[in-house]
């Protein structure tokens, strides 16, 4: 789903122009983005956690050449699903009904 579609589903829900749906997720989105940024976390309850987390600077290796290349430690972002989402998808997933249907056993 991209970000208009989202914005053309809380229209039609809403009832609300599109212009200002638009810049209501917009602006949700910039206020996530520069929280982050600012080093600091996110928790929507019911959704997740927006975090930064460092990763140490470590020795990779070039694909094609095989050469090692250092790695600079580095800040990124990254985002921990909140159990209530976690359950609904679990709840809704297709795909566990198909492989039931076809015998495969879940681990």
């Amino acid at each position: 789903m991209t970000k208009a579609q989202i914005v053309e589903e809380i229209v039609q829900k809403t009832g609300l122009t599109k212009k200002d749906v638009a810049e209501t997720v917009d602006q949700f989105l910039k206020a996530i983005s520069e929280t982050l940024a600012a080093g600091k976390h996110l928790e929507i309850r019911g959704f997740g956690t927006f975090k930064v987390k460092s990763r140490k600077a470590r020795m990779a290796r070039n694909p094609r050449t095989g050469d090692p290349v250092p790695v600079p430690e580095r800040n990124v972002p990254v985002f921990k699903v909140s159990k209530e989402l976690k359950d609904m998808v679990a709840a809704s997933n297709p795909i566990a009904e198909d492989n039931n249907a076809a015998g495969v056993k879940s681990a």
